[in-house]
């Protein structure tokens, strides 16, 4: 079973990666990809019974089929190739607010009860990576800066805890998400998708 575990680990670090590059270049693929990354990580979370991580996942590969679904629509109205980017309404960045305080209070409780290393990092990490996904999947421009706070702060729980590889594997993300900002902003269009 160990080989197994292994072999998903490398899977997702392959393919995770793969997502952030099409992430940047804005490619409906990345949503595919990101289907089969989410998957294999909540298999590899589940089975070394690390639920929350788990649950993440799984939300990850639900958006995921969202996000094609939403950006299918952009490609669409503006052509394939382009970068699409939506305004964030009002509402949105409001809930979006009230979402990060309350489940990041309610992630902090019960993950110290579940015995986390950092509870606090930890829930803050997991409730903006569910907003940035969120506004992934509705192009918005700011998801990237979302990204890079959830991704210093889960850098810094894997220094932390001796997940070196996987801190490697966060600072590139960092990296990856500073790049994809100024891509997006230099490159992105703003569309007014009508249902």
């Amino acid at each position: 079973m160990d080989t197994v575990i292994q072999a998903i680990e490398i899977f997702a670090a392959v393919t995770g990666v793969l997502y952030v590059v099409l992430e940047i270049l804005q490619k409906n693929s990345m949503w595919v990809v990101g289907i089969l990354t989410g998957a294999a990580c909540a298999f590899e979370f589940a089975v070394t019974h690390v639920w929350a991580s788990m649950g993440l996942n799984l939300y990850y590969v639900v958006m995921s089929v969202i996000g094609l679904v939403q950006w299918r629509k952009a490609s669409e109205a503006m052509g394939e190739g382009e970068i699409h980017l939506a305004r964030i309404p009002k509402a949105v960045a409001i809930w979006s607010a009230v979402l990060f305080v309350v489940g990041s209070l309610v992630l902090m409780q019960v993950l110290r009860i579940s015995g986390d290393p950092a509870p606090r990092l930890d829930a803050v990490a997991v409730t903006l990576s569910i907003i940035a996904t969120w506004w992934l999947a509705q192009s918005y421009l700011q998801q990237w800066l979302l990204w890079i706070v959830a991704d210093i702060f889960t850098t810094t729980i894997c220094l932390t805890t001796g997940q070196y590889w996987m801190a490697v594997l966060y600072t590139a993300y960092i990296a990856s998400a500073v790049y994809g900002y100024f891509h997006w902003k230099r490159r992105g269009k703003y569309l007014s998708l009508k249902d």
